[in-house]
Parts: C-alpha cells; sequence; structure tokens
C-alpha cells in the first residue's frame, strides 16, 4: 500500500486546518502521529480514512483519492471516539456485522481480544464503560487487518494495563500480519518505542517525517557554562535555553556526529540525548512559549 500526500490543503468553516502538507508511506510500519491540540492530526487522518475531502492538493492511496471510493474505503479501517450513547446492538452482534464489511476482519481473533480485554459479548456497546468502549475500538482496529488501520486516540480512555496489553498486541499483530499503521496520540512517552517513523504537525503544517531513530540523534541536550554551550552552538538550531544560576542549557536540533559529540565533553559540556516527548514539546512551542 501506498499513501502520498502532495500539496495538501484543507479548510474547515473558513479556518485553515492543513497547509501544504507533503509525505508519502509506502511500507508496512508503525507511524507515529503527533502534534498539539488544533494541529491538524485528526483532520489529516479523516482524509486518509475517507471521511473528508481535502480542500485541494491531493491525497492519494495507491494511486487513486480515498474520498467515496468504495474500493480503497475498504483498504483502510479508521477508529476514533465517538458517542456511542444510541449503539443498542451487543458486542457480539457488531462484531459479526464486521465481517460482512470488512473483507479482512478476523472474527476468531476479534474473540480472542474480547476475552484479552474481558469484555462482554452479550453487553450492549452503549452499556460499556469508557474504558471498556475504548477497548471495543481498539479490538475492531487490529481484527480489521486492513493494509492500512489508524487509532486516532481511541486508546485514552483505557486505563493504563489495558493500554500496556493493546500495545502488546499491536506489535504481535504487525509481526504476524504487516500493515501501515497509523497511530495518533499525546501519550509520546508512553508510546514512542512503538514507532518505526513518526511525523510531527504544527499549526496544520507538517514539521518533519523522520525515521523514529534518526530523528531522536538529531536531538541533544547540553549542560555547561555559558561561554562553552555558546561556542558549541554557533550556527546550530537551539529549539529551547534556560539558565539555572551560572550554569545553562539548550537543546539543539541537527546533525551530530560523534566527533561533535566528544569535542562538546572536551569544552567541559555535559551531553545527553533527549527523549522523543521532550524534542516533540520544544520543537512544536508556540511564539509565547519561548518569550
Amino acid at each position: 500500500m501506498n499513501i502520498t500526500a502532495t500539496n495538501l490543503h484543507f479548510s474547515y468553516g473558513g479556518d485553515v486546518v492543513l497547509q501544504d502538507i507533503n509525505f508519502e508511506l509506502n511500507e508496512p510500519k508503525i507511524y507515529g502521529l503527533l502534534g498539539r491540540n488544533g494541529a491538524g492530526k485528526t483532520s489529516l487522518l479523516s482524509i486518509i480514512g475517507s471521511f473528508r475531502e481535502p480542500s485541494s492538493g491531493k491525497m492519494l492511496i495507491n494511486g487513486e483519492a480515498p474520498f467515496e471510493n468504495a474500493e480503497i474505503m475498504q483498504q483502510v479501517a479508521f477508529l476514533y471516539n465517538k458517542d456511542n450513547s444510541g449503539e443498542t446492538d451487543s458486542v457480539k452482534t457488531l462484531l459479526k456485522g464486521l465481517q460482512i464489511y470488512r473483507p479482512y476482519f478476523d472474527y476468531e481473533y476479534a474473540l480472542e481480544l474480547v476475552k484479552k480485554f474481558k469484555l462482554d459479548l452479550k453487553e450492549n456497546l452503549s452499556n460499556l464503560s469508557t474504558g471498556k468502549q475504548s477497548a471495543f475500538n481498539v479490538i475492531v482496529g487490529l481484527a480489521s487487518r486492513t493494509p492500512i488501520t489508524i487509532f486516532d486516540e481511541v486508546y485514552l480512555g483505557m486505563d493504563a494495563p489495558a493500554r500496556d496489553l493493546f500495545y502488546k498486541e499491536l506489535l504481535k499483530e504487525q509481526e504476524r500480519h504487516p500493515r501501515i499503521m497509523i497511530l495518533s496520540t499525546h501519550l509520546v512517552s508512553e508510546m514512542d518505542y512503538l514507532f518505526d517513523e513518526v511525523l510531527i504537525l504544527k499549526e496544520g503544517r507538517l514539521l518533519l517525517h523522520e525515521a523514529y531513530e534518526d530523528l531522536l540523534s538529531r536531538g541533544v541536550n547540553l549542560i555547561g557554562s555559558k561561554e562553552a554551550i555558546d561556542a558549541f552552538s554557533k550556527n546550530k538550531e537551539i529549539v529551547h535555553h534556560e539558565q539555572l544560576g551560572d550554569t545553562f542549557s539548550v537543546t539543539l536540533y541537527g546533525e551530530f556526529n560523534d566527533m561533535e559529540r566528544q569535542q562538546a565533553r572536551e569544552r567541559g559540556l555535559q551531553v545527553r540525548n533527549i527523549s522523543l516527548q521532550d524534542l516533540f514539546i520544544q520543537l512544536t512551542k508556540e511564539d509565547e512559549d519561548n518569550e
């Protein structure tokens, strides 16, 4: 499968939500989609999932526009938090119905997951707790086994043990049935180990699209004297800085080889790699956050 966005724009109610988005996903990997609230994550995913149409530019899946494309829609599962208060069918009835509409759906695997997440097959979906409803959405996504599977923060209602179970099942399922998995999340520190590649949106624009390991290698935190930090940071991108007494700390983003890291240490600087969450926070800070 291949997902390609070319000069994609999307506006809603007169507001520009996505601007000039360009990327390509063409390997069965787990992709993390990160961004602050309002960055446009759900809008982008809804376009991939055939729920919305771009205002301009192109979103193509295997060379075809997904919007109102029945064949492409069968290849994509888009799971998100929704209001199930009016859903009167039981868990079992809903899962059986998915076999009709989802050609890749594995009902037996879905039943295995129901047991693991401790759902009651006879209970109406609307009567389940928020956490159990989230688990139901996770089950649908995993068992659908669509070539493109999107989870838009459907797991936020689950408690920590249930989320951990989901992460483990996700990795097992990806090994058994490789596909393009896209996870949108705010739980960056909890989920970062799942990602093969990371896409970060900032204010409706694609800030970066990098392999997870490559992205982490670009973030460096330096601690030491102002003189040493200023000398080493010259001509490098500083995404964060702070002062604690006579000690200065900066976070740099860019290419850093082993020789440069050693040179920083020789200047008396502490050199630390930073987590994806910290790098994400610094890269997506708004102007007023940096003042």
